[in-house]
């Protein structure tokens, strides 16, 4: 635990899979920080809009953007296969991003501490952050770790199936026009292949406090 007057803020970006939605988990519960993924924005457009019968525009989707919460993000389907992809397409679209953007801008000003996990952190939502980390992980590590969420929802999936959706995901992620994923200058890389959980916390939490350190001292 920390003090509560501080500023502090977390910029983590990675692929899908990589370890940063988790590693992000462990770093707000040691901390107290507030955390938002950014990628359940996209997921939780592309289920609206599957729902809409795959029928958007700027409309759609500025009053859709308005309307989220973090308790909306929750949701268990915004992890199928199919919001997966259409999230992975809207995400290239400018006027879905700006319109994201904000809610992401808001989250940040209304907390002191925050982390923000996602893909254009760092880059373009935190280009400040205090701390920036790259996660990083095989595509074969990823799709075992996914496959486990896939087969909540789709007991019949299979890892190549996974490992195929990972493969086009990251391709598109990082030649995407808009808000590519991006290694930034200062950030601090974390290949999880080969890292249990526990590795990787002890990893993080050790990271953590020394940026904390070298800003606050002994607090």
């Amino acid at each position: 635990m920390i003090k509560k007057n501080i500023k502090f803020s977390i910029a983590i970006d990675g692929s899908s899979a990589s370890g940063k939605t988790t590693g992000s988990k462990i770093i707000s519960k040691k901390f107290n920080f507030k955390l938002l993924s950014s990628g359940r924005l996209y997921r939780y457009l592309a289920y609206k809009i599957i729902n809409n019968k795959n029928r958007y525009d700027k409309k759609f989707i500025i009053n859709q953007s308005k309307n989220i919460n973090l308790n909306k993000l929750k949701d268990k389907r915004l992890y199928s296969l199919e919001v997966t992809k259409l999230a992975s397409i809207i995400a290239k679209k400018k006027y879905i991003r700006n319109a994201l953007k904000q809610f992401q801008i808001n989250f940040i000003n209304k907390n002191k501490k925050v982390i923000i996990e996602g893909r254009d952190i760092a880059s373009k939502i935190m280009p400040k952050a205090d701390l920036k980390i790259f996660f990083r992980c095989s595509v074969k590590e990823k799709a075992k770790r996914r496959l486990k969420e896939f087969k909540k929802i789709n007991k019949n999936i299979t890892l190549k199936e996974v490992e195929k959706s990972l493969k086009l995901r990251d391709f598109s992620d990082k030649n995407r026009k808009e808000s590519p994923l991006l290694f930034v200058k200062g950030a601090v890389l974390v290949d999880t292949t080969k890292l249990t959980i526990k590795q990787m916390q002890l990893k993080l939490v050790k990271l953590v406090k020394k940026k904390l350190f070298n800003k606050y001292g002994n607090i």
